[in-house]
């Protein structure tokens, strides 16, 4: 087992990647003082909930713990005012009070979901994130917690730090093909913002982790866990450095709210963005080997780097002015510099990443 640690003083809280964990889980409630005494609410999705959420709950409960489940639809449809509002009433409805803590078993959508549930539900419960997918080795750390509306994603939520992040790499072993490339992604993106060499290692092993090979899958999440921990841990409210994490991210939260968040998985979307930023970073002085090797790392690891040509750039444009970060006419882009080095450029016009929109379209 690898651990990690967020620091971040009385908010500090550990990462724990290996095989088995959730064999145990229990003793890690206990061990990080989650109560017995008040119900815990687990939150999973329909996918994930048939292979891990039985026995979860049943070792909990045998270990002295109420437990309460609320299942819901896979996909980034979840994060929704209606799913949080009726995952308020579950909360409720099962007794939860302030001592109690909300578990999210699952994917990105859930941990994003439940997080935001614990953030709000009483002013704030304690949480535990769960992970079960590559993807969200990137968003159960960092305390970034929110549901998307129709115009934007993530644009209703807090920064609420969970207690701990448990990451059994067993459970990645049931992912669909897709759903692994998807998590790839965020792991490329670690390595370009912060660690040159990572990003050669993603290159050499790209066929190991596409394999799940645990090894390999466990060495890459743990790097990738370590990046986000040191970022947060120096930034935790994104006031500049943890900026640095949304690479691809203006282009790539922009195609998924046009793509009605059905039809472009996350990581999908963020390696496209990731391409576009690169394409910039280029135009902006950076060498070309910023661009080459980004899109030839992404294609190793099966991503798309192509904007799918039905997808309106006028839309697209329209989906960026809604992002957090779009202010004062401008967009706040995080830009490469070199492989593994990037800055924050506050004074990208709208229509320099146009162009860079239109010309995605083109990539092959």
């Amino acid at each position: 087992m690898r651990e990690l640690k967020v620091e971040l003083g009385e908010r500090s809280y550990p990462i724990y990647i290996g095989e088995g964990l959730l064999q145990d889980v229990s003793s890690y409630f206990i061990k990080h003082g989650i109560s017995s005494k008040s119900p815990l609410l687990i939150i999973s999705n329909e996918h994930v909930a048939p292979h891990y959420l039985p026995q979860m709950e049943e070792q909990l409960k045998q270990a002295g713990f109420t437990v309460a489940t609320a299942v819901v639809p896979a996909g980034e449809s979840s994060k929704s005012i209606a799913q949080f509002e009726k995952l308020i009433t579950v909360a409720l409805e099962a007794g939860l009070d302030r001592h109690s803590t909300i578990v999210a078993l699952g994917g990105g959508v859930v941990g994003d979901l439940a997080g935001y549930v614990a953030a709000a539900y009483m002013r704030g419960i304690r949480f535990v994130q769960i992970p079960t997918t590559i993807l969200a080795h990137d968003s159960s750390v960092g305390g970034k917690v929110a549901v998307n509306h129709p115009l934007a994603k993530n644009i209703i939520g807090a920064f609420h730090q969970p207690e701990m992040v448990l990451y059994d790499l067993n459970t990645l072993q049931t992912l669909p093909p897709r759903d692994v490339r998807s998590g790839l992604s965020e792991v490329v993106k670690h390595g370009l913002i912060w660690d040159a060499e990572f990003v050669d290692w993603i290159d050499e092993h790209a066929d190991q982790l596409l394999a799940l090979d645990p090894e390999a899958l466990g060495y890459a999440l743990y790097k990738g866990c370590s990046v986000k921990a040191s970022v947060v841990s120096q930034d935790e409210r994104e006031n500049d450095l943890r900026a640095i994490l949304n690479l691809g991210h203006t282009i790539g939260h922009a195609l998924e709210a046009v793509a009605k968040y059905n039809e472009l998985l996350h990581g999908e979307a963020i390696s496209i963005g990731m391409v576009g930023a690169a394409k910039l970073g280029v135009q902006l002085g950076a060498s070309e080997e910023v661009y080459t090797v980004t899109k030839r790392v992404l294609k190793r690891c099966e991503l798309p780097v192509r904007l799918p040509a039905h997808l309106d750039v006028d839309a697209i444009m329209e989906a960026m002015m809604h992002d957090k970060k779009f202010k004062e006419g401008k967009m706040v882009y995080i830009v490469p510099t070199g492989i593994g080095e990037v800055e924050i450029n506050k004074s990208v016009s709208a229509a320099q990443v146009r162009a860079i929109v239109e010309q995605l379209k083109e990539e092959a």
